[in-house]
């Protein structure tokens, strides 16, 4: 089982052209964990990327809505072996599914839909990552800092040093931030995938 994603720009016709930044920072070196074929302009202001792992899927599904520019379209299943070396070349139930998804988040309120062969578990992660989209949207840009460093795996001492903030001062961003919900999110949705395949 692999995680395809299909990402669409949202508004393209009114705005520049974002695909070269999204595919340099997707595609980032050291090499990103679980991802089988990197990030590819497909079409247009579509790019098409192949991963293995269940949650570095979730960790570019975050990035993606943090920016909040774009149609995420994940789907779960099997791919043709052996997968050839351009992403765009690619074929299996993945990818067929991968496209369904995106066309479904052009319509859907957080931009972000999953579709795999075992609909409930496609659903379910869905709505997960939905009520963490729903979470990312309202977090300002101190909520943001504090997030990213926490995430570093700085403590809050140490981030209220770097931020010239209190102790609690960083306590409170990081709940107004909803840090926690969000982790937990990520834990979930990353199950929830991992499961997609079940019966």
């Amino acid at each position: 089982m692999v995680f395809v994603l299909t990402v669409d720009q949202r508004g393209s016709r009114s705005t520049s052209d974002l695909v070269p930044e999204l595919l340099t920072t997707l595609n980032r070196r050291p090499r990103r964990i679980g991802l089988l074929r990197k990030f590819e302009r497909t079409a247009g202001d579509e790019v098409q990327g192949v991963l293995s792992d269940a949650r570095a899927t979730v960790d570019v599904i975050v990035q993606l809505l943090r920016a909040d520019s774009w149609y995420v379209g994940v789907g779960v299943g099997s791919v043709d072996q052996p997968l050839p070396r351009s992403t765009r070349a690619g074929s299996g139930d993945a990818f067929v599914l991968a496209r369904k998804a995106v066309d479904r988040a052009k319509i859907s309120p957080h931009h972000v839909n999953v579709v795999g062969a075992n609909e409930h578990l496609a659903e379910q992660a869905e709505s997960v990552l939905w009520l963490m989209a729903s979470v990312l949207r309202r977090r300002s840009d101190r909520g943001w800092a504090v997030a990213d460093l926490l995430t570093e795996g700085l403590s809050r001492r140490e981030i209220g040093v770097k931020l010239g903030i209190s102790q609690s001062a960083v306590t409170q961003r990081a709940q107004a931030a909803g840090f926690a919900e969000e982790q937990r999110g990520r834990v979930l949705a990353a199950e929830l995938l991992e499961a997609g395949d079940a019966a």
